[in-house]
C-alpha cells in the first residue's frame, strides 16, 4: 500500500472511532479532504493481461480504480480466452478499491456517463481494451475499427471534457509500422533472423521508422488510427498523452489463444499436447517480449512526469527477445516435454520477420525504469502460474 493510501486509510479509521464525548461516529473535515484526495484511475480492458496488471498496480499505489470490461475477448477468440475469471479475482481481492463496469467502449454515451460519474478525481486513464488480432480483424473489419479506433476516440473525448488534466496512456502496437521492418537487411542464422551488428536498428527499432507505404493488416490500420488520435489530442488540446507501441506483451495472466498471445499459447500447447502452428519464415521470426509488470511500471513512470503527445516503442528490447524456434526450445525445456508443432509456409499478412524495440528513448526520459524479466523468466512464470489450471482442463 502506498503512503497516500495508508494515510487515507489511517485517517478514515481514526475518524470512525466513537467520539469520547458523544459516542457517535463522525467524519471530520480533514478525513473528508483525505478521502477526496484519493486519485481515480479509469482502466479499459481491465480483465485483460495489461489491464489487470494495471488494476493491481494502481490499487496498490493508492488509487480508486474503475475498470471497463465487457469480455469481448471471449467473443473474439472463444470461451478459452474469457477474461471473466480475472475480473472476478480482482473484485474479490480489491473490491474496496476496484469496481468493474460492463461498458462497451464503442458506446459513446456509456463512456461519457462513466467519466461524468467519476467526476474531477480522475487523474489517470489507461486504455488497453482492443481487438488485438490480425486475422480476426480481416474477418470483421467494422467491429475491429469500431473497437480500436472509434472506441479510442470516445475515451479521448470523454477525458478531454471531464478530466482534461488526466494522463492518458494508450497501448498502441508496433503493427502501426506495417511490414516495413520486413525490408531490413536480415541475415539468416541457425535459429533466428538477425540484423548486422553495425545496422542503425541493431539495438532496436525506434520511432523514426515510417508508418507509410506498407501493408499493415486491418488490425494495424485501426490501431494506427487510434495512435494518431491519441497524439492529436495531445498536440491540439494540450493533453498529457502517450502511445506505447508495444512488441509482444506477455505475462502469467495472459489468456493466450491461437490468434493472439504468443508465449502464453505456446507454453499452454507444450504443456497440454495441443498442436501448435508456426506461420512462415521457417520459425526464425524474432519478437521482443515485455512482461506486463515491466510495461505497467513504464506507465507509472510516465504518469509521474507526463508529456504531451509522447510516442515510445516499448518491448523486451535486446534484454528479452527470441525467435519462434528459440521459444519452442525454451518451452520444452521448462515444461519437460516436447511440443507437437507444424510449420506452414505462408506467414500472416503484415506479420513481422524481425522486431526488437529500441528502449533507449524511454530510458533517457525515465532513467529509473528498466526491463526486469527476460524471456526465460517470463516463460517460467507462465508455466508455474498456469500449470495446475491448464493440466486440469485436459
Amino acid at each position: 500500500m502506498s503512503m497516500l493510501a495508508a494515510a487515507c486509510k489511517s485517517t478514515l479509521i481514526s475518524s470512525l472511532e466513537p467520539s469520547r464525548s458523544t459516542g457517535s461516529r463522525s467524519l471530520p473535515p480533514a478525513a473528508i479532504y483525505n478521502l477526496r484526495a484519493m486519485p481515480t484511475a479509469i482502466i479499459t480492458g481491465s480483465g485483460g493481461l495489461i489491464g489487470s496488471e494495471s488494476v493491481q498496480h494502481f490499487v496498490q499505489a493508492g488509487y480508486d480504480v474503475i475498470g471497463l470490461e465487457n469480455n469481448m475477448r471471449a467473443r473474439f477468440f472463444g470461451p478459452g480466452a474469457s477474461t471473466a475469471h480475472t475480473t472476478e479475482r480482482l473484485l474479490s481481492r480489491y473490491g474496496d478499491s476496484f469496481r468493474s463496469l460492463e461498458i462497451d467502449i464503442r458506446d459513446r454515451d456509456g463512456v461519457e456517463r462513466v467519466f461524468q460519474d467519476a467526476g474531477a478525481g480522475v487523474e489517470l486513464v489507461i486504455h488497453t481494451a482492443a481487438q488485438p488480432s490480425h486475422d480476426w480483424a480481416a474477418s470483421d473489419p467494422q467491429t475491429d475499427f469500431g473497437v480500436n479506433a472509434n472506441g479510442t476516440l470516445n475515451l479521448l473525448d470523454a477525458t478531454r471534457r471531464h478530466a482534461p488534466d488526466a494522463t492518458f496512456i494508450f497501448c498502441s502496437t508496433n503493427k502501426v509500422y506495417g511490414d516495413l521492418p520486413n525490408y531490413l537487411p536480415l541475415v539468416e542464422l541457425d535459429e533466428r533472423l538477425e540484423l548486422p551488428s553495425d545496422h542503425r536498428y541493431y539495438g532496436g527499432i525506434d520511432t523514426t521508422m515510417s508508418i507509410d507505404a506498407s501493408t499493415h493488416s486491418l488490425f494495424g490500420v485501426s490501431k494506427a488510427a487510434a495512435d494518431l488520435l491519441v497524439q492529436e489530442y495531445g498536440r491540439y488540446f494540450g493533453m498529457a498523452t502517450v502511445c506505447f507501441r508495444g512488441g509482444c506483451l506477455t505475462g502469467p495472466n495472459h489468456a493466450g489463444t491461437m490468434l493472439h498471445g504468443f508465449l502464453s499459447y505456446l507454453m499452454r500447447c507444450t504443456m497440454t499436447g495441443e498442436r501448435y502452428t508456426v506461420f512462415g519464415y521457417g520459425g526464425k521470426q524474432v519478437r521482443d517480449n515485455i512482461h506486463s509488470a515491466d510495461l505497467v511500471a513504464a506507465f507509472e513512470a510516465f504518469h509521474r512526469a507526463p508529456r504531451s503527445a509522447a510516442i515510445y516503442n516499448i518491448g523486451g528490447g535486446r534484454a528479452s527477445n527470441c525467435s519462434m524456434l528459440e521459444a519452442i526450445t525454451a518451452c520444452e525445456r521448462i515444461a519437460g516435454r516436447e511440443l507437437d508443432w507444424t510449420l506452414v509456409d505462408d506467414n500472416r499478412i503484415g506479420d513481422h520477420r524481425w522486431w526488437i524495440s529500441d528502449l533507449e528513448p524511454f530510458r533517457r526520459d525515465y532513467p529509473d525504469w528498466n526491463i526486469t524479466y527476460d524471456v526465460e523468466a517470463v516463460l517460467r512464470e507462465i508455466y508455474e502460474h498456469n500449470a495446475e489450471l491448464w493440466l486440469a482442463a485436459h
